[in-house]
């Protein structure tokens, strides 16, 4: 082996001692990569478990603030309506009268 062949080969086997040094760290950057995106998922699947919960709770108040406003209504219009009625009755005993 000539001494331009020994220079070569040296330079391949440090070129291929990097590139097998490279390769392990992108393995391991996948690695975590995968570990990453993983817990991220995780982390996604319980945020959009509890949207729905909130949006689920949140459908609830509406309901219950409709039929609240509705039992207010419905009050107040009877309150209303016995007003006209005695107000109408007082009319009618003054007309007697």
């Amino acid at each position: 082996m000539t001494e331009k062949e020994k220079e070569l080969l040296s330079i391949f086997e440090a070129r291929l001692r990097l590139l097998v040094q490279q390769h392990k760290k992108l393995k391991e950057d996948l690695i975590t990569s995968q570990d990453l995106l993983e817990q991220k998922t995780k982390d996604y699947e319980e945020l959009a478990k509890k949207l729905k919960e909130v949006e689920q709770s949140y459908n609830h108040l509406k309901t219950a603030k409709v039929i609240s406003i509705y039992d207010t209504e419905v009050d107040e219009t009877k309150n209303r309506l016995s007003w006209l009625v005695r107000e109408v009755d007082k009319c009618i005993n003054l007309l007697n009268e």
